[in-house]
C-alpha cells in the first residue's frame, strides 16, 4: 500500500517550520524565486530564502507537489460523483445488475448518502458508481468549486508569475470538502475515494496516480545539474543574492540527474526561427526583383567625372 504524506498534519507543521525559519533568518521582502519542474514540465513557483536549509526546502516543495496531485485526484473523482453518484462497495463494482441480483448484494449506503434536493438516476456504464447523481443545481455547485480549486493550483499560475504555497493547496482542499458537504450533508461512504482522500487514507498502490506521487524521504531537488544536498543551505549553491530566480527539478532518488535546461527557451527558439524565416523570404524577394538597369544611368558611370575634366563629356561620333 502506498502511503501519501498527510496534507493536513505533517505538511501543516512543515509550512509552519519553514515560515518560522524564514522569520528567524530575517528574510527580507526580496526572496529567491524557485521555478519548480518535474522533468521538463513546469509545476509551480515558490518564494524562499537563501538561508533556508535544503532539508526544509525539499519537504516544502514535496508537500506542495503532492498536495497539487491530491487536489487533481479529488477533482477527477468529483467529476464522476456529479455524473453518477457515490461509489458502490468494492464487492459490487464492475458487476452487472443481473449478477448483483443473483448474488443478492445490496448497497447499504445508497439510502444513507443521498444528495441534497434528491437524486437523478444516471447509470454508470462501467459499474463503479450507483447512478444516483445530484440534481442539476447541486451538480453546478460541485463543478464550480472544482474549477476554482483547480485554478488555485494550476500550472498557469507560473505563467502569471503567481507563487503556489501550501496555504493555497489547503484552501483548495477546504473548498472541495465544503462543496461535498453541501451536496452530501450526510457524508460519503467510507469506501468512496473522495472521502478517503480527505481522510488521507487513500490507497494508490498499483495505479498511475501512485506513480506520480513522490514520497518526501525519496525526494530530491536538482539545480544546474547538481543535487541540492539536504545538509546544506540553499545559499551554498546559489549565493547570498536574495533576488535570484532559479529552476529546480524535483524527482525520486535513483533516477539520476535530470536533463539540464536548454540554453534558450522554446519561445525564444520559436521567435528566432520566425525571424530567420522572414529574413530568408526578404532576401529571396530581393533576388527575384533585382533590376540592374540603373547601371546605365549617368550617375552610375564611374568615368563621368574624368570625361568632364577632359571636356569630352558630350562628344558624339557620327560617320561623315
Amino acid at each position: 500500500m502506498l502511503t501519501v504524506v498527510s496534507v493536513e498534519t505533517n505538511t501543516g507543521s512543515l509550512v509552519c517550520s519553514s515560515q518560522q525559519a524564514r522569520q528567524e533568518l530575517g528574510a527580507a521582502a526580496d526572496m529567491v524565486r524557485l521555478h519548480v519542474k518535474h522533468g521538463d514540465e513546469s509545476q509551480f513557483l515558490l518564494d524562499t530564502s537563501v538561508e533556508v536549509p535544503v532539508d526544509l526546502l525539499v519537504k516544502e516543495v514535496t508537500s506542495i507537489y503532492n498536495g497539487r496531485l491530491k487536489v487533481s485526484r479529488i477533482c477527477a473523482e468529483m467529476e464522476e460523483l456529479s455524473e453518477h453518484g457515490t461509489t458502490l462497495p468494492p464487492n459490487m463494482q464492475g458487476l452487472t445488475d443481473e449478477q448483483i441480483e443473483e448474488l443478492k448484494l445490496k448497497d447499504e449506503w445508497e439510502t444513507k448518502c443521498v444528495p441534497s434536493g434528491g437524486s437523478v438516476f444516471k447509470k454508470d456504464e462501467i459499474g463503479r458508481r450507483n447512478g444516483h447523481a445530484p440534481n442539476e443545481n447541486m451538480k453546478k455547485v460541485l463543478q464550480k468549486t472544482m474549477e476554482e480549486a483547480k485554478a488555485l493550483i494550476s500550472k498557469k499560475q507560473a505563467e502569471a508569475n503567481v507563487c503556489v504555497t501550501m496555504d493555497l493547496v489547503k484552501d483548495a482542499l477546504d473548498q472541495l470538502r465544503g462543496a461535498v458537504m453541501i451536496v452530501y450533508p450526510m457524508g460519503l461512504p467510507p469506501h468512496d475515494p473522495i472521502r478517503m482522500e480527505f481522510e488521507n487514507i487513500e490507497d494508490l498502490s498499483g495505479t498511475q496516480a501512485g506513480q506520480m506521487v513522490i514520497e518526501e524521504p525519496a525526494a530530491q531537488l536538482w539545480w544546474a545539474g547538481k543535487e541540492l544536498l539536504r545538509k546544506q543551505k540553499l545559499a551554498d549553491y546559489v549565493g547570498k543574492n536574495e533576488k535570484t530566480k532559479i529552476i529546480v527539478k524535483i524527482q525520486k532518488k535513483g533516477h539520476g540527474a535530470p536533463a539540464r535546461e536548454p540554453v534558450i527557451s522554446e519561445e525564444e527558439q520559436r521567435n528566432m526561427m520566425m525571424y530567420y524565416h522572414r529574413r530568408q523570404e526578404e532576401l529571396k524577394k530581393l533576388e527575384e526583383d533585382e533590376d540592374i538597369s540603373y547601371l546605365n544611368a549617368d550617375w552610375a558611370d564611374s568615368s563621368s567625372l574624368k570625361r568632364q575634366f577632359q571636356g569630352v563629356k558630350d562628344i558624339k561620333w557620327r560617320p561623315k
